[in-house]
């Protein structure tokens, strides 16, 4: 089983939402994913909890947590947000970044172009990685 870290600093939105679509779209036999953060927040921003409600994915009991060694035992690749020198990194994991708006303090119409580039960027990362989807169906939400 494949498994992958998305994590951002605050561990509130972006990489709640990638860590969302990815299980949303795969086979959790086959791979799962994570959502982590070097400082997390107290909880997910409610505008990202509202943004992916539209899609059909509750984060309503989403916790943001921290990112540690343990958390990232047997994972294959760590994706980070686009948060610059305060990205985290796991020594020995393969990294990609997605250099995507933070939606702290964001309208809603900013996070839904911030979620449907993240559903794109996840759809291309399992057809990269060559994960299969639950399927074909899966990715056309509401």
């Amino acid at each position: 089983m494949q498994k992958i870290i998305f994590a951002c600093v605050h561990n509130a939105g972006r990489s709640q939402m990638s860590a969302a679509f990815f299980n949303k779209f795969t086979d959790p036999e086959q791979a799962i994913a994570i959502s982590a953060g070097t400082h997390p927040a107290e909880q997910v921003h409610p505008v990202v909890v509202e943004a992916m409600l539209e899609v059909g994915i509750d984060l309503r009991s989403a916790k943001p947590q921290k990112l540690t060694p343990e958390l990232a035992k047997g994972a294959e690749l760590l994706i980070t947000m686009g948060c610059g020198d305060e990205c985290p990194y796991v020594p020995g994991l393969r990294r990609d970044d997605w250099p995507l708006p933070d939606p702290k303090g964001q309208g809603i119409d900013s996070v839904r172009k911030t979620r449907e580039e993240i559903r794109t960027r996840v759809l291309a990362l399992l057809a990269k990685e060559q994960i299969l989807r639950v399927d074909q169906n899966a990715a056309r939400l509401n």
